[in-house]
């Protein structure tokens, strides 16, 4: 029998590697602080070798050999969700949803699950009671016949009611606080969950049940414990927001069967979160009855979904002497970058007047097509014109003012049209080989920042 020998090892919460001194560095990853101490027992040398005579269960195979097949997904409530994952749950697969706390992870995975009536599923908290967890399915109006609700943090225990119930879905949250009794350590070190993860999908791959796991992201933004976790699981999904705003983002980290450019937009509501299928409505304001300096509306993308957003600014003269740069949603060293080109290359002085910006909705946006719209702003709030009603924007600028084409052209071209926008100014020679006469938009296609400007307050 194999003995059992107790040794302390530290552990990088970021990379999961371990050593055996503690060091100010790690020397895989080259993060600081980020070694933890850990008690780990480990066998004898002797003991790790594989006794002979055994046959591996698996044997290799060519490549042109193995047969492939399309399983079916397990299709979602939410079609948010669905199109974030994919076309829904791949059998088999463990997704981490990932976000900060109060985001409304927990909240999410509920409504859905509480939403599927053809499938028995196992919810397993850690964090909440289950009078608490009854309590929020009362709030977003949802209950369920097939969803057992267990509260438990021992890892052996879990496998004691999957054995139990035999669910066609499990869902754990959060794997930050699941813990075996196997490893000495405290729940959420990192091998406790990289243990925890690790078993979790091993169920996962041969009883063929989906399993949902919901982590905690650190003050960095990145998800908490190990950086192995994310490595296990199959799909990352990042829950994201501001929560003084109403809306939540919903986006694919890592995605082993779809597209990671995807992303779902919720709205938190009192009875928990809607799908936001339009978001370019809500995301742009409604002036039909007067014309307000200093707001553009842009095309922009989220991956692979365009929308439209509006840029808002406010220009005006410095009442302190020093001018204030003041940007929300938006690089403000990208801002800085526009103001310096307004005013060598078009000769606007702006450099003892206050420029604030503002995207509308709380997103922040790095799509570089959102420059147009936004020194199309500050220089409709610096002249006090308003912009044309219906009238929307697309482009990068570049340094010598002039105008570069994005990604994507024809597809927010098309999403401007299906918003009902009238004229829309894209660079020229975005939309080669596309007949404009069977748009219903006029686009209007500019080189340099001036002629966008001629254009626009002619």
């Amino acid at each position: 029998m194999a003995k059992l020998k107790e040794k302390t090892l530290w552990f990088c919460s970021e990379c999961g590697n371990d050593f055996p001194k503690w060091e100010g560095r790690c020397p895989s990853c080259g993060a600081w602080g980020t070694l933890v101490e850990e008690k780990v027992k480990t066998t004898s040398k002797g003991s790790l070798k594989a006794p002979l005579g055994v046959t591996p269960k698996s044997s290799p195979r060519k490549v042109s050999e193995i047969e492939t097949a399309d399983e079916p997904r397990i299709h979602m409530p939410s079609e948010e969700l669905n199109r974030v994952l994919g076309g829904g749950l791949v059998p088999g697969s463990m997704v981490l949803i990932g976000g900060e706390p109060g985001i409304g992870k927990s909240t999410l995975v509920l409504q859905n699950i509480l939403s599927i009536k053809s499938r028995r599923m196992l919810y397993v908290s850690g964090e909440e009671s289950a009078t608490q967890i009854k309590l929020r399915a009362d709030r977003i109006g949802r209950m369920s016949d097939n969803c057992y609700v267990v509260t438990e943090t021992s890892l052996e225990n879990i496998f004691s009611h999957i054995e139990q119930i035999q669910p066609q879905l499990l869902i754990v949250d959060s794997i930050q606080t699941i813990a075996s009794d196997e490893i000495e350590s405290s729940a959420g070190s990192v091998s406790q969950v990289r243990e925890c993860a690790s078993r979790l999908l091993r169920y996962a791959k041969q009883s063929g049940v989906p399993v949902m796991l919901i982590g905690h992201i650190n003050k960095e933004g990145s998800l908490a414990g190990p950086k192995v976790l994310e490595h296990i699981v199959d799909a990352v999904l990042q829950f994201e927001g501001d929560r003084q705003y109403m809306y939540r983002i919903l986006r694919a980290v890592k995605n082993r069967f779809g597209n990671t450019s995807e992303l779902g937009i919720y709205e938190m509501c009192q009875r928990g979160l809607r799908e936001v299928t339009n978001p370019s409505e809500m995301l742009i304001s409604q002036h039909e009855g007067e014309q307000l300096s200093g707001c553009a509306i842009g095309v922009t993308l989220e991956g692979i979904r365009p929308f439209l957003i509006e840029a808002q600014a406010l220009v005006s003269t410095a009442a302190y002497g020093t001018p204030q740069r003041s940007v929300t949603g938006f690089d403000s060293k990208r801002m800085n970058m526009l103001l310096a080109v307004l005013e060598k290359r078009v000769g606007f002085k702006l450099a003892q007047k206050d420029v604030f910006l503002n995207i509308a909705g709380g997103l922040k946006v790095a799509d570089p097509a959102l420059d147009l719209a936004v020194i199309a702003a500050i220089l409709s709030s610096n002249v006090d014109m308003a912009i044309p009603h219906r009238v929307c924007l697309s482009g990068e600028v570049g340094l010598s003012g002039e105008i570069r084409p994005v990604t994507r052209m024809e597809q927010r071209v098309r999403e401007a049209e299906k918003l009902g926008m009238k004229m829309i100014l894209i660079p020229r020679g975005s939309l080669k080989g596309v007949d404009l006469s069977k748009l219903a938009i006029e686009v209007v296609e500019v080189s340099k920042v001036e002629e966008a400007f001629r254009r626009l307050f002619a």
